[in-house]
């Protein structure tokens, strides 16, 4: 495909959102056309799904969520982010499915391996060309999440050493694959991360 896929990946609070505000202004100041978009959302569908994932009360079994998380990933890609890559233009994504291999892989203690296969089945094979992962320790993502006065959600609210386990799943994929993942420490300033990325991107476009 014409266009490029960018990702973005960490725990709760890690800057994510920060991040991908500045990418997509710096890239449309470029003159590229950009596509920011999520998951679980980014669709009509993909928001009702989300209401449900992220905020039905009650229990949800662990295979039942990722395949909510699935069914949302293939309704986007298909409706959404193929095409906008097929047109040439940069898609900017908040969260893809490492998301799901490491919140209900690890999270959930399910099957790594099986977690990712579903997602590539959902989406027949897209892989991110680039995806940045804001590595922030569980704990300052906790503290930062309790800075902000909201309600969290299902994930937010899990304890400390679920959130661990994310974390060191995605390290181990980002080791996995050196080549597609870009590892910050999501504890520098945002200047300086975003000053990372920009020089990451720009390689990627060349």
């Amino acid at each position: 495909m014409a266009g490029l896929f960018v990702t973005f990946e960490g725990g709760d609070a890690s800057g994510k959102s920060t991040q991908i505000a500045l990418l997509a202004e710096w890239l449309v100041s470029a003159g590229h056309t950009v596509v920011v978009t999520r998951e679980p959302g980014g669709t009509d569908l993909g928001n009702e799904l989300r209401d449900i994932v992220l905020h039905r009360k009650g229990f949800i079994a662990p295979r039942a969520e990722a395949l909510i998380y699935a069914a949302d990933r293939a309704h986007h890609i298909h409706t959404h982010v193929r095409p906008a890559l097929e047109r040439g233009d940069i898609v900017v994504q908040d969260r893809y499915l490492d998301s799901s291999v490491a919140y209900q892989g690890a999270g959930r203690v399910l099957d790594a391996t099986e977690v990712r296969e579903l997602s590539l089945w959902a989406t027949e094979g897209l892989v991110p060309d680039l995806t940045v992962l804001l590595d922030v320790p569980a704990r300052i993502g906790l503290d930062r999440q309790a800075t902000h006065e909201r309600q969290y959600d299902r994930l937010e609210a899990e304890a400390e050493d679920f959130h661990e386990r994310v974390r060191d799943s995605y390290l181990v994929l980002a080791r996995a694959e050196p080549t597609r993942f870009l590892v910050i420490d999501g504890t520098k300033s945002v200047e300086d991360i975003h000053a990372v990325i920009i020089q990451r991107v720009s390689s990627a476009l060349g």
